[in-house]
């Protein structure tokens, strides 16, 4: 697994109840567009962001799993919500409540993806901590990268059947 190269903080960043963070990526997670409120949050500047892969600020204690989902869910043309831990610039982490979208041209190809991230809800925060804890835990068992993957997606997978859910009907049912 890659380390993170930024010394973590315990320090919490919030943002106001009424801004969003916005970002938009080309397909491959190249960001090509940040607002002020992701630049302030993050405490990088957009000479930093611009062209950079979205998961410059990826936390090292979310799990890859998560992330896994995700992409497959965008890939599949459809939206998806999930709680996530982001990592600022100087080790602090920021939790939001994100819904990122496909982005499409006239044509209904796809270009690219949208992201709005607003304060989420403290108590889905300690909900998904803990569960991002646990499938962490999970990838961490094993050591190959594509496996470790796999198995906190089975453990995620399994979690939501037990619950007969789906990932975006179990952040919405918080």
């Amino acid at each position: 697994m890659k380390s993170c190269a930024i010394q973590l903080t315990e320090n919490e960043r919030t943002f106001p109840e009424d801004d969003v963070i916005v970002s938009k990526t080309d397909l491959k997670g190249r960001i090509t567009y940040v607002n002020q409120t992701f630049m302030d949050v993050s405490g990088y500047t957009e000479e930093e962001l611009l062209g950079k892969p979205h998961n410059i600020i990826r936390h090292p204690e979310m799990p890859r799993c998560v992330f896994k989902l995700m992409w497959d869910t965008l890939e599949a043309r459809r939206e998806i919500f999930a709680y996530v831990n982001n990592l600022c610039k100087n080790g602090d982490h920021y939790w939001v409540f994100a819904h990122v979208t496909p982005s499409f041209d006239a044509s209904g190809r796809s270009v690219g993806y949208h992201s709005n991230r607003r304060v989420p809800e403290r108590r889905a925060v300690e909900l998904f901590d803990g569960l991002y804890r646990d499938l962490k835990k999970e990838e961490l068992k094993h050591p190959d990268p594509k496996r470790s993957m796999e198995a906190g997606g089975a453990l995620l997978q399994r979690l939501l059947a037990d619950k007969k859910t789906t990932f975006n009907e179990f952040v919405f049912s918080l």
